[in-house]
């Protein structure tokens, strides 16, 4: 795995943060670089304020899928919490163990086992504090799962 201790982004600001990239799959560049307008800001953003709630995370770009995975570790589907997946209106913040999350302002969507997404179309879906609750909610239960 390729990682870094300390990371200089270069949009929109500098931001230095002590997060894990695995960048075997490919960049964050390459994941930003598949979206355009306030999508492109959204991811951005969301990913600033993924690392904000969990500055250790790792992230894992997957540009083949295009999507970005946050966790505990590099591992998709036991490791990670969230996922950024651009799409041409909308991103979508996905969660890989959403459906067992409290969820008391009935944001997040989809009906599979697990997995579960909200989908962002503007700065202001994004700084709802029930985002980042949900975030928080994801961490923790992945941490707990992992025995941490």
């Amino acid at each position: 795995m390729n990682t870094t201790t300390a990371r200089t982004l270069r949009w929109p600001s500098t931001i230095v943060d002590p997060m894990q990239t695995d960048d075997r799959l490919g960049t964050f560049d390459d994941v930003v670089a598949l979206s355009q307008g306030v999508v492109r800001d959204l991811l951005i953003e969301m990913r600033s304020e993924i690392i904000a709630l969990h500055p250790e995370t790792v992230e894992v770009p997957r540009p083949g899928e295009r999507s970005v995975a946050y966790g505990h570790g590099p591992k998709k589907m036991s490791e990670a919490y969230v996922y950024l997946m651009p799409h041409t209106r909308h991103l979508n913040l996905g969660f890989y163990h959403g459906a067992g999350l409290p969820d008391p302002d009935g944001l997040l969507e989809g009906s599979g086992k697990s997995l579960r997404h909200v989908k962002l179309a503007s700065s202001e879906d994004a700084a709802d504090p029930a985002i980042r609750a949900l975030i928080r909610e994801a961490i923790t239960e992945r941490r707990v799962a992992l025995g941490g």
